[in-house]
């Protein structure tokens, strides 16, 4: 494990910190632990286990790496939760903020404009795929695709030759987020059954994913079964579907499930052809990750609705943007006294500091050639994955997209039997990694690699060795 005096591997647009500035005595480390376990209550944590592990507390970035109170180094292996994209404390996204500080920090966009918010609009207007001219700001991917909800269900209401479409459509397994509205448009069980009296009814089709299938299915009838499905569902509720909600290219919370070349180009065929809205929701996905800069654009496909957040900013603030056609906005034009106005907006939307941050990182992605970075990098994952799978029995099925990874651990190979959830295989090699300083987080037993796009070859090496080597550690103990 990499200690304070160690000296790290930096990528050049980034700082270097003060780190004597970050440490801490051990009684300061153990009364923030205290005070953690007794207020902090996490997000998607186990927190009666969870206040048993002696967790670290970060207080300081340097590139791709976390520096906890003890002066202790972490490669962070998951973007800090998929949304970093270029490393922490950059200079350039540094600077922007600061000067927007300087400035002011947020005023509202209700009846003004503000202009890191026009900027960051006109930009990305220029780079999604098709022609969204459109953007709502809102603070998270959840946001976004609320917003979403609520766009569609008043368009088909607004529009020329109005109609009262009332359902959605999702995949299943599908997760877009934690809010009411993108709860219902969910299908994992884990995170939602609790909520199921809150939800909205949605249609759901099969995921088009052939590593677990039906019985009575073979990886090749499974996705072919998928893909008549798709149609079958979109035919028989043709005049009632408002929209199509889905993760272009992969599915990310599901467990990093990707989807077959020409899927999403069949889903916006058939969105079109019975007048439904394709809403492409970018929130992990986008920036960079899959390979291009949007994953829409790898099967050229312009969605009516565009959701961003997560590497908007660069991973640095809360920002999200929904973006959307020229025939969706003109439904919510008209005098005031009409009713058409799209009544819904947050306090933060368009926040100046969480643009200049976009704006920052934007021009970062361009000068830095960080997708090229990502190809690169995708092609060095691959190889070292396929090395993996097979020498570790374990590795059911090993997925992967750009520099999104999933590495499906399971107890039997032949079976895909899954190990016992209560042997929590994933969390304990979460804990193996994060001994040997390197921070990731599973999806149940799915070890995610989800590295920034920005990262370099040689960090990239190194996150692959201390996570096959975690598996393979807890895997060889767990018998």
């Amino acid at each position: 494990m990499k200690t304070a005096t160690s000296k790290p591997h930096r990528h050049p647009i980034t700082k270097p910190p003060d780190e004597l500035a970050f440490l801490m005595t051990a009684s300061d480390t153990e009364r923030l632990r205290e005070l953690d376990r007794a207020h902090v209550w996490h997000p998607f944590t186990a927190m009666l286990e969870y206040g048993k592990e002696e967790t670290p507390v970060i207080v300081g970035g340097d590139g791709f790496e976390l520096i906890d109170s003890d002066g202790r180094r972490y490669l962070d292996g998951h973007s800090s939760l998929w949304c970093n994209v270029h490393g922490h404390r950059v200079p350039a996204i540094d600077e922007a903020i600061r000067q927007q500080l300087d400035r002011v920090a947020h005023s509202t966009l209700l009846g003004l404009a503000g202009e890191p918010s026009i900027e960051l609009a006109a930009q990305l207007v220029d780079r999604v795929p098709g022609s969204l001219p459109h953007v709502f700001y809102s603070d998270s991917g959840a946001t976004a695709v609320e917003a979403v909800l609520k766009i569609a269900w008043q368009f088909h209401r607004q529009k020329p030759q109005p109609e009262a479409r009332d359902l959605f459509v999702s995949l299943s397994g599908a997760y877009h987020g934690d809010t009411i509205g993108s709860v219902s448009l969910g299908d994992i069980d884990a995170f939602h059954a609790t909520y199921r009296g809150l939800l909205f009814h949605r249609l759901t089709v099969p995921a088009p994913f052939a590593y677990r299938h039906p019985p009575e299915h073979d990886a090749t009838s499974w996705l072919r079964f998928c893909e008549e499905e798709l149609e079958r569902v979109l035919m028989v509720h043709a005049d009632r579907i408002a929209g199509f909600v889905i993760e272009p290219l992969v599915q990310g919370a599901a467990g990093l499930l990707v989807h077959p070349q020409g899927y999403l180009r069949r889903v916006r065929e058939l969105t079109r052809r019975i007048g439904a809205l394709l809403i492409a929701d970018e929130v992990a996905v986008g920036f960079g990750r899959t390979g291009s800069l949007f994953a829409c654009q790898q099967e050229a496909v312009a969605p009516d609705i565009l959701c961003l957040a997560k590497g908007l900013t660069g991973g640095y603030l809360p920002l999200a943007a929904t973006l959307t056609t020229e025939a969706v906005y003109a439904a919510f034009l008209d005098v005031p006294e009409a009713g058409r106005t799209f009544y819904h907006g947050h306090t933060y939307t368009g926040n100046a500091l969480g643009c200049a941050a976009a704006l920052a990182s934007l021009r970062l992605i361009d000068t830095t050639n960080v997708i090229d970075n990502v190809r690169i990098n995708s092609l060095r994952l691959a190889e070292r994955l396929s090395g993996f799978s097979a020498r570790c029995p374990y590795a059911g099925d090993i997925r992967q997209k750009g520099v999104m990874v999933g590495i499906e651990l399971v107890r039997d190979r032949v079976t895909k039997a899954p190990f016992p959830a209560d042997k929590r295989i994933g969390h304990q090699i979460t804990l193996a990694a994060r001994r040997r300083g390197v921070v990731i987080r599973p999806l149940g037993d799915v070890i995610v690699l989800m590295p920034a796009p920005a990262m370099p070859a040689a960090l990239i090496e190194r996150l692959c060795d201390v996570v096959f080597e975690s598996i393979e550690d807890v895997l060889a103990r767990s018998g």
